[in-house]
């Protein structure tokens, strides 16, 4: 028997293993599996090159549990292990300057394994005793036991053992006995082993057997030793990829479609990306994408590896040049991670626009699943912008596709201001703004559909890269003031005609809850809406903008900005004209002669005190301009008392108030029920 210490320079080897390592310490499984795997792989490689002339006999890497005795063993017939190769490989930790690693690698368990090469003595992070029981391949070898017991401390003795390969059995300790169980085991073979090279069994299938489960004869092989992705893509269909998709995301919708990646210059990568349906909520998609070294699982964390809008795409990636063990920040940092994400961002983007170029109709048709990708890549990568934006496209109202160049040429003539702009209008509901559209669609002007989660910091975006052109909801004014074509018509009212329509509207408003609504007048035309609301799109982009982005919190708490559009033109609106003329103009005479007065009065006492010096105007004059001030506001006030009253029971004043607040969706409870009594009175 031979006794010693293992070769590394302090004794807390095993407490940082097991303190540190803890966070991550299912990974002691992949470890060991991987190892056994490795093992038989050589094996195969020796026999393939004739420097093994033996029986290769069943390769199957074994993985059992026993909970009385409290272990788990993991079994390889691969090349095994001399006395000699155990004291080179496992004795000898190649380990120096203890401080240093506990603060650099302390917070990161892969780092640490990958970084020292301490793969096997992951299992102690589990386990209280890790005994090997090996045998190499080598003629005439003899087979040994190597034990350890968590300390420096190990023991090598001879061993009975039949044929060549290692069984790795691990002591579990009482804190880690949930490693004991069955289930836990399997969830974390399906984990990191389900693609291994070779076949690894875990336990016997089970049939229904009189009334209950009972075990068969055959293997319960846990992992499919050839995955899709490292065969050849001519010998696959699509059915096959349906297949696999369906093998990865059980519970997910058919992918639209799929990139199988093959490259082994200037690195080595193979996998397959899906394209799955993603109308919204981004965060739900993140993570799908899992990443492999060999056909061993290394993490789902793919940030580093792809560019972020990539992430939502789901599948494989398997690449020997990115190490088992790997921290997020070296994926972050890696040359060669880089090259890899480059390549990744253009196989997608040439699949993408081999795609819209072969198969318009069917890009198109994918459109609506594919629009939340494309713009997610579009703002946060500028490359990606630059290749997407010959085959993005933009959607109208009716359901027809452009890319942005053939958009722009079917708009430039109808839509282009007196400013020289393109204006491109837009709906984000085409039901619910219904009306401005068709309003849109009768002046000759094409009206898009923004209706996705991202539209909103995309429409800045393409403001940006679009020369002279901007964007406005199509309700974010009356159509004439949205693409102005030449200089404001002449308004045919009197200015004290205008301010009464305005005040008869403006008294009867309903005030709403962090609304604001101002009343204006235009005239529109006699077939136009007779009241339009309209909301300021410069404050609801940065409403909408305030929560996709930091520091615009404020204007998130700020009223919703509206504008209630009285048409001039419509008889309704000339109804209501006359009507308060022929009622109040009587009562309102004097009001106005003494508006009036007190205000050229003002205007007197504005010029004659403008002459003067701060200091030099009295206190009696000061009171004067106050007094004049405060006269003419109490006749304002009269004025719109009067105008108020007699609005007060004017039920069309009324409705159409209803109806513009109805067709935007802000006539509610009992405004709602109010209406349609009236609705019903108005009708009798």
């Amino acid at each position: 028997m031979q006794k010693g210490n293992i070769g590394v320079t302090t004794e807390n080897i095993f407490p940082v293993i097991k303190k540190f390592l803890y966070s991550d310490h299912e990974i002691f499984l992949r470890e060991m599996v991987s190892n056994a795997v490795d093992a038989t792989q050589k094996i195969k490689t020796l026999a393939e090159k004739g420097d093994f002339k033996g029986e290769l006999g069943d390769l199957t890497v074994r993985i059992s549990i026993d909970k009385d005795a409290k272990t788990i063993t993991i079994s390889d017939h691969g090349i095994g292990m001399t006395e000699e190769e155990i004291d080179k490989y496992i004795n000898q930790i190649a380990f120096s300057g203890v401080n240093d690693f506990l603060e650099k690698y302390k917070d990161n368990a892969n780092n640490i394994i990958g970084h020292f090469g301490l793969g096997f003595y992951s299992s102690f992070m589990v386990s209280d005793k890790v005994e090997i029981v090996t045998r190499s391949y080598r003629d005439g070898a003899k087979a040994v036991k190597w034990s350890c017991d968590g300390s420096p401390s190990y023991e090598i003795d001879d061993a009975e053992k039949e044929g060549r390969g290692s069984d790795i059995i691990l002591h579990v300790s009482d804190d880690c006995s949930e490693y004991l169980e069955k289930a836990t085991i399997e969830g974390l073979l399906n984990k990191y082993c389900k693609f291994m090279a070779v076949p690894v069994a875990f336990g016997k299938k089970t049939e229904w057997k009189d009334g209950k489960m009972v075990d068969t004869d055959d293997d319960n092989i846990i992992n499919n030793v050839e995955p899709l992705w490292t065969k050849t893509p001519s010998t696959l269909n699509d059915e096959d990829y349906k297949k696999f998709y369906r093998t990865l995301y059980p519970m997910h919708d058919e992918p639209m479609f799929w990139i199988h990646l093959n490259v082994d210059y200037p690195f080595n990568l193979t996998g397959i990306l899906y394209f799955p349906r993603i109308k919204s909520n981004i965060e739900l998609q993140r993570n799908k994408i899992q990443l492999y070294c060999n056909q061993v699982f290394v993490t789902d964390q793919v940030e580093g590896i792809v560019p972020e809008f990539l992430t939502l795409l789901h599948g494989v990636i398997d690449s020997p040049d990115i190490p088992l063990n790997v921290s997020r920040s070296y994926l972050q940092s890696d040359r060669d991670v880089k090259k890899i994400s480059t390549y990744i961002t253009k196989k997608v983007s040439d699949r993408l626009q081999s795609l819209f170029k072969e198969e318009r109709k069917s890009f198109e048709e994918k459109w609506d699943d594919l629009k939340l990708f494309i713009n997610y890549g579009m703002l946060s990568d500028e490359s990606f912008y630059d290749r997407a934006k010959d085959y993005a496209l933009f959607k109208d109202v009716d359901g027809k596709y452009f890319t942005y160049e053939e958009y722009r040429t079917l708009i430039k003539d109808e839509q282009t201001d007196k400013e020289g702009q393109l204006v491109y209008l837009y709906a984000t509901n085409a039901e619910e703004q219904y009306s401005y559209i068709e309003a849109a669609k009768a002046k000759g002007y094409s009206v898009l559909l923004f209706d996705g989660q991202l539209d909103t910091p995309t429409v800045s975006m393409f403001e940006q890269k679009f020369e002279k052109s901007r964007f406005t909801r199509v309700d974010g004014d009356i159509i004439d003031r949205l693409i102005q074509k030449a200089d404001d018509k002449k308004d045919v009212l009197a200015t004290d005609q205008r301010d009464n329509l305005t005040e008869v509207f403006k008294t009867q408003l309903p005030k709403l809850e962090k609304a604001e609504i101002y009343v204006d007048v235009e005239a529109m035309g006699e077939g136009q809406q007779p009241v339009v609301i309209t909301q300021s799109e410069y404050m609801r982009r940065m409403k909408d903008m305030s929560r996709y982005q930091q520091g615009m919190g404020f204007y998130a708490q700020m009223p919703d900005s509206y504008s209630l559009v009285l048409n001039s033109d419509h008889p309704l609106v000339k109804k209501v004209l006359a009507d308060c003329e022929a009622n109040t103009s009587e009562a309102l005479k004097p009001i106005v002669s003494e508006i009036k007065g007190q205000e050229a009065r003002l205007a007197a006492l504005h010029q004659s005190q403008d002459k003067k010096k701060p200091e030099e105007i009295t206190q009696e004059e000061k009171d004067d301009m106050s007094n004049t001030q405060k006269a003419i506001e109490d006749e304002k006030n009269k004025k719109r008392d009067i105008i108020a009253n007699y609005a007060k029971g004017n039920s069309i004043v009324h409705q159409l108030i209803d109806l513009a607040l109805l067709q935007n969706g802000m006539l509610k409870g009992a405004a709602l029920d109010a209406f349609l009594k009236r609705s019903v009175e108005l009708i009798g």
